[in-house]
C-alpha cells in the first residue's frame, strides 16, 4: 500500500486554471474578431452607400447641357436612407444609422454610418463592454 503525498491532486487544479484561462482566451478572441468584422461590414455598407448616393444623379442632369449636374446634402441623404431601406445588412450591427450623408463640393459624396456591434459572449459583462461598442464606417465617392 502506497502512502499519499502532499502532491496528490495538485495536476487536476493546475489543468483547471489552464483551461478556464484558456476559454478566457477564446472568448476574448472571438469577441474581437466579432467587433472587426462588424465594423469591416459597416464600412463596405458606407461604400455602397456613398456610390449609390453619387449615382443618384441621374441622366438627365449629367447628359444635357441645360441640366444641373451637382449633388446636394439633402439629395445625398435622401439616397443614401433610401439604400439603406432598401438593402439592409444584418451583418454590419445592430441599429445602423446615417452620422453624416452630405456632398461638400456637390461632385462629391460623403457617407459615414453608425452602429453598435454587441459580441455574445461579452454581452453579459457589466458596465460599457456589456453593452456594446459603437463603430463607425465612412465612405466617399465622385459623382463625376
Amino acid at each position: 500500500m502506497r502512502r499519499p503525498s502532499g502532491d496528490d491532486g495538485q495536476l487536476a487544479i493546475l489543468l483547471i486554471g489552464f483551461v478556464v484561462v484558456a476559454l478566457a482566451l477564446v472568448s476574448v478572441v472571438t469577441a474581437a474578431t466579432n467587433v472587426h468584422l462588424t465594423r469591416a461590414r459597416l464600412a463596405a455598407l458606407a461604400d455602397l452607400a456613398a456610390l449609390d448616393a453619387a449615382d443618384a444623379i441621374g441622366r438627365t442632369a449629367y447628359y444635357l447641357p441645360d441640366g444641373d449636374a451637382t449633388l446636394t446634402d439633402e439629395g445625398v441623404a435622401a439616397a443614401v436612407g433610401e439604400y439603406l431601406r432598401d438593402h439592409p445588412d444584418p451583418g454590419a450591427g445592430e441599429a445602423v444609422h446615417v452620422v453624416e450623408a452630405t456632398s461638400p463640393d456637390g461632385r462629391t459624396v460623403r457617407v459615414t454610418l453608425g452602429s453598435v456591434a454587441r459580441p455574445a459572449l461579452v454581452a453579459w459583462l457589466p458596465g460599457d463592454v456589456g453593452d456594446g461598442f459603437a463603430l463607425v464606417g465612412s465612405s466617399s465617392a465622385r459623382a463625376w
